[in-house]
């Protein structure tokens, strides 16, 4: 299992839009927060081993209303 983390950078005013679209069609997504800063989202997902990470965010960048990306790949979690 791989664990990424994207944040998103949104058109002005369509960051719940982009949010409620993901949760909607992303089944690896985990958890989305809202941000500050540079990026207004934050995607938590969860990936396949086999599961192409460079696919998989081409296909976030594809909702409607999304602007650009930056994406983290995380390689342990500590409790």
């Amino acid at each position: 299992m791989q664990t990424i983390f994207v944040m998103v950078k949104c058109e002005l005013g369509r960051a719940y839009d982009v949010a409620d679209a993901a949760v909607q069609t992303v089944e690896q997504v985990s958890e989305i927060h809202s941000i500050s800063g540079q990026y207004d989202l934050m995607m938590k997902c969860y990936l396949t081993d086999d599961q192409d990470i460079g696919h998989f965010v081409m296909g976030v960048q594809r909702l409607p209303g999304v602007k650009d990306t930056f994406t983290v790949i995380a390689f342990k979690a500590f409790s």
